[in-house]
């Protein structure tokens, strides 16, 4: 797309002034102006010496022996960018580097799939065909697979035999789309539900209730049953524990194991832990520990996860009690 004579002008006589005096020349526009002007620039990869000498004829004079510009390009329009508008050049360089690289529907690779199903799925198959063309593989199957049996077959025959699409109804389509999701494209979306929404659930229903459900669920998912498990409980949990349990777990886990899981634990469980082995123990603990040095997060998560296994085995072995609901629950002489 050919810049107006106005753009391409003013795009040349920046480039041909030093990149302090371009952008205190830039930063007396409006920033709608800078992202113009900035497009072309970095669109620009050489310019005749008649081109500069008739775009900045007034500044003949002042500059001899001028030789063709060549300093076009994405770095020199970001360095005038820079230079003009400071800390508020991030927004404007992401509109220039779109509008640089852009391919068509790009704005759409950062939406989610699901999202981006709900504002086309009315659309003409033709339309969606050629959006999904232009969408990440991976993306596009996502919402194939969303749309009506029938409709998605239909789609994709589309797809398929799709030729050559004029640039004008491309560029129609896209700024339609975009604007039909800019509200959404604008907003960042939480999700809700999730695994972790169920573990925090079953972490306060009563353990009946919850040996029941996970009982159930591990029928028929076992490894969803799993990954629901192994975050209804965290290590730093094992601070609510009781002393007596504490114990427990402390037979059953390894001394290098808490080297390296209290690594990353808060003061208070390392007191937790410490407070329920002998002087001697948690001395050699603590010795252990120091030996390590630095580790890496990873390594430590890894451990303690280990550790939370452990209890989680302990429980369901009724050997230990995780939920405690001695608040609630009536006691009996």
């Amino acid at each position: 797309m050919k810049a107006a004579p106005d753009v391409r002008h003013a795009a040349v006589l920046l480039m041909s002034l030093p990149a302090e005096e371009a952008g205190l020349v830039m930063s007396k526009l409006t920033p709608r102006q800078v992202e113009a002007v900035s497009v072309e620039i970095a669109r620009i990869e050489h310019v005749s010496i008649e081109e500069q000498t008739q775009a900045i004829s007034q500044f003949v004079q002042a500059t001899p022996g001028a030789v063709a510009v060549e300093g076009g390009g994405f770095n020199r329009a970001r360095e005038l960018i820079q230079k003009a508008l400071g800390d508020k050049a991030n927004d404007t360089l992401d509109n220039v580097r779109q509008q640089i690289e852009a391919v068509p529907f790009g704005f759409l690779h950062k939406v989610d799939s699901q999202n981006l199903l709900t504002f086309i799925i009315d659309e003409h198959p033709q339309t969606i065909a050629m959006i999904l063309s232009y969408l990440p593989p991976a993306m596009a199957a996502e919402v194939i697979a969303g749309l009506p049996q029938e409709r998605g077959q239909t789609v994709v025959r589309r797809i398929a035999t799709m030729g050559r699409t004029s640039p004008e109804i491309i560029s129609e389509v896209e700024q339609g789309l975009r604007n039909s999701m800019s509200t959404a494209l604008s907003q960042h979306f939480q999700n809700a539900g999730g695994v972790q929404a169920v573990a925090e659930i079953l972490n306060v229903t009563d353990r009946a209730t919850e040996r029941a459900l996970m009982e159930t669920l591990t029928e028929s998912d076992p490894e969803l049953a799993e990954e629901i498990r192994r975050r209804m409980f965290v290590f730093e949990d094992l601070a609510k524990l009781s002393n007596k349990d504490v114990q427990t777990v402390l037979k059953n886990v390894e001394t290098s194991q808490w080297a390296m899981a209290l690594k990353g634990a808060s003061e208070e469980l390392k007191q937790v832990v410490m407070s329920n082995m002998s002087s001697r123990a948690a001395q050699l603990l603590k010795e252990e520990m120091e030996y390590l040095g630095a580790v890496r997060v990873s390594d430590v998560e890894a451990v303690q996860q280990q550790v939370v296994d452990i209890i989680r085995r302990l429980e369901d072995a009724a050997e230990i009690t995780v939920h405690s609901d001695a608040s609630g629950e009536q006691m009996i002489q």
